[in-house]
């Protein structure tokens, strides 16, 4: 009898100690649905695009699905400029960050997808292998110079590129029975660019102040408000309180951060990278100096943005913030979703973007907004 009483004890601790994750909402604020950018890098737009669309729910009350490649077909001609005016020495890729979208709105405005889908051809999905590699051979030709003086049909050609792969740009049509440009029909949205934000924390700069972060995808030199790390998660929080979303650009290339089983988590111990994506594992406690030093070791990088939309918590009452992806829902964990923990966000999150009004107000007032 005491033996099995013993085997029942073990058994007891052996499933205290492995224990499935088991999620229930804290906060959800609307979005549209997860979808896929394909097989593109343009993570930024599509993250970015989605947060607008959450915008658009809390201001208008519409739900509204915009054009990733809208944005991405007036961003390209910018990189093409950064890239051939620095003659070849700037990166030229299909990155960006969500700067680029809020610039682009406020210079081109937006348009519904059902206008502009961005998909020209026999494409029946966004693929843009190709258009990258065309654009990328096109302009080192024009770098190179082989007639010894930079030729005027270079801007020309990448419009034109754009056009087949993309689609020419709409100038006027039709939505719900109304006519727009793409500028009144951002003015429809009620989107103020001006209103956005982006914030970041790094130990090297100065806080409550702006810097460019040193990133290969800020082409366009965003500038970034810096805050310690734990104003920042502060900041996060008051804002989906407030029922504002973010977008953020993140790391996505660790063991722990899994599209599979729609989690991302920094386990304390090596051991744990694999049995953290579906058990419970204690965490590492991310400070700001370490948050830094993997940074400038360029084990935190910049290379996917995505979506926050709410939290959620485990049955052990850990947090996790809620976060939309662009892989699509199909045989991914959370539907698509991340729930990623406060470490992972700690640690691998470079920046988020969001309305001001979402802010503490002694964050406010510490930026002069």
């Amino acid at each position: 009898m005491k033996k099995v009483s013993l085997i029942l004890s073990l058994f007891s601790v052996l499933v205290g100690i492995s224990q499935p994750y088991e999620f229930q909402t804290i906060k959800e604020i609307p979005c549209t649905p997860v979808i896929s950018q394909g097989i593109t890098g343009t993570c930024w737009s599509f993250s970015t695009t989605s947060f607008l669309e959450a915008e658009i729910i809390r201001l208008t009350g519409k739900k509204i699905d915009l054009s990733e490649m809208y944005t991405v077909r007036n961003t390209y001609p910018k990189k093409a400029e950064n890239y051939v005016m620095r003659q070849g020495k700037a990166q030229f890729s299909e990155g960006g960050l969500s700067h680029d979208v809020i610039n682009s709105i406020r210079e081109f405005g937006l348009v519904p997808n059902s206008v502009y889908n961005g998909i020209n051809g026999e494409e029946n999905k966004h693929n843009h292998t190709e258009l990258q590699a065309l654009l990328e051979g096109m302009l080192k030709v024009f770098v190179e110079n082989p007639n010894k003086k930079l030729s005027s049909n270079w801007k020309p050609s990448v419009q034109a590129v754009l056009d087949i792969y993309l689609g020419k740009n709409p100038t006027e049509f039709i939505f719900e029975e109304k006519k727009y440009t793409p500028k009144s029909f951002l003015n429809y949205t009620k989107i103020n660019p001006a209103d956005y934000v982006s914030l970041t924390s790094f130990t090297d700069q100065a806080y409550y102040s702006s810097f460019i972060i040193n990133i290969p995808d800020n082409f366009s030199n965003g500038s970034y408000y810096n805050l310690p790390l734990d104003e920042l998660i502060l900041n996060i929080d008051e804002a989906l309180e407030k029922g504002f979303t973010l977008a953020m650009d993140c790391d996505v290339s660790e063991p722990y951060f899994s599209g599979k089983y729609g989690i991302a988590v920094v386990p304390e111990n090596e051991i744990d990278n694999k049995t953290i994506l579906t058990e419970i594992k204690p965490e590492k406690n991310i400070t700001s100096e370490f948050r830094q030093q993997e940074f400038e070791n360029l084990s935190t990088q910049d290379d996917h943005l995505m979506h926050i939309v709410g939290k959620v918590k485990d049955q052990k009452g850990n947090i996790y913030y809620k976060v939309k992806n662009s892989w699509g829902s199909e045989n991914l964990g959370n539907d698509g979703f991340i729930h990623m923990s406060v470490s992972y966000l700690k640690l691998k999150t470079i920046s988020v973007l969001v309305h001001k009004e979402g802010l503490m107000t002694k964050t406010k007032k510490a930026l002069g907004l």
